[in-house]
């Protein structure tokens, strides 16, 4: 009795080995199967990540899929800070392609620094130039101030500049931000004591009690600065609004913003319409017909890892802290904004 019991025992215990070897290889299929599932989906949704471009995407917009020659959308879109931004790789894109014919840049931005307005506007029309591209202009909802600027990069040419019925438009002008908070400091006994190797070095600091002397001086340095980047802006919109008198350019260049019908009537655009609209124009410019032109637009890329691992948030925040110290910095803008200092920047 006690010898079946004890052999039972034995062939139980050989049993639960063999049983749990079973289920292993059984999970290791089922894992291997989940993970092959998983790369999969992955795979495709993040299938422009094997781009040969790092930088931009290039996609299929409109007109002839297959065709060869190509109408570049390139779009200016949030506050235009220069530098390397998207809008800059969306235009070496257009220059290391010989099959882009022509360009619509899509503005749809209230502005940003001087120097990023201008640095688009530079390189837009050295670009067009070099290639002999046309290039038309379609706004979206807003286009003012450093976006109007580098909207005058169409080189000039009539029926090139497209608004959208409800598009803001015009504030034509430079802004300087300036706030001071030493006065509130004081309510809680601090100064700012610095310590600087003249009297303007501090210029537009937001903690400083200055003396109205200073401030006067400090007043009349800034203004000049600010006139003579406004005359520039008078200069650029001349170029690109050859038809304008002297006294017309004087009435919209205020800071005044205008709608889409006010601007027509000054002549700071020509036509309303939509992005098609502005599409067909170039078509027309690049003497190109609809069935032999493949119009693009470009995105940026993202990794493999951004949704999962939340990447591309963290390289928003990133961004945000890198704008807190933008817009802590004294600088000049061609900007459309009652508070320029919450603005965000897609660039």
């Amino acid at each position: 009795m006690s010898d079946n019991v004890t052999t039972e025992s034995s062939n139980a215990a050989l049993a639960q080995p063999r049983s749990w070897d079973r289920w292993r290889g059984r999970l290791a299929w089922i894992i291997t199967g989940i993970s092959v599932v998983v790369a999969v989906v992955a795979l495709g949704a993040n299938a422009e990540y094997f781009q040969t471009n790092p930088k931009v995407i290039e996609q299929y917009h409109s007109l002839s899929e297959l065709a060869s020659n190509k109408i570049a959308i390139i779009e200016i879109r949030g506050a235009i800070m220069g530098g390397d931004g998207f809008a800059r790789h969306q235009l070496d894109q257009v220059k290391a392609d010989e099959a882009v014919r022509a360009i619509v840049l899509r503005v749809d931005s209230p502005g940003g620094t001087v120097s990023g307005s201008d640095e688009l506007y530079y390189r837009l029309n050295k670009l067009a130039a070099e290639r002999n591209l046309p290039v038309v202009v379609s706004m979206g909802s807003i286009a003012a101030s450093g976006g109007y600027y580098v909207a005058m990069a169409n080189g000039g040419q009539d029926d090139t500049i497209f608004a959208e019925p409800s598009t803001i438009t015009g504030s034509i002008g430079v802004i300087v931000p300036h706030f001071d908070f030493s006065q509130l400091l004081k309510r809680f006994d601090v100064t700012d004591d610095s310590i600087t190797s003249g009297p303007l070095k501090e210029m537009l600091s937001v903690t400083k009690d200055r003396s109205p002397e200073l401030a006067k001086k400090e007043r009349g340095v800034v203004q000049n600065l600010v006139d003579e980047m406004f005359i520039r802006f008078k200069d650029i919109v001349r170029k690109g609004r050859p038809k304008l008198d002297d006294k017309t350019i004087e009435d919209v260049t205020t800071g005044q913003v205008f709608t889409a019908n006010q601007a027509i009537t000054f002549g700071l655009i020509d036509k309303i319409g939509f992005l098609e609209d502005a599409i067909a124009r170039a078509v027309v410019l690049a003497d190109l017909q609809e069935d032999s032109v493949r119009v693009i637009q470009y995105k940026k890329p993202q990794g493999l890892f951004d949704e999962i691992l939340g990447g591309a948030s963290q390289a928003r925040s990133y961004n945000s802290l890198e704008m807190l110290v933008e817009w802590t910095t004294p600088r000049a803008w061609y900007l459309c904004s009652w508070w320029p200092v919450i603005t965000t920047s897609y660039p």
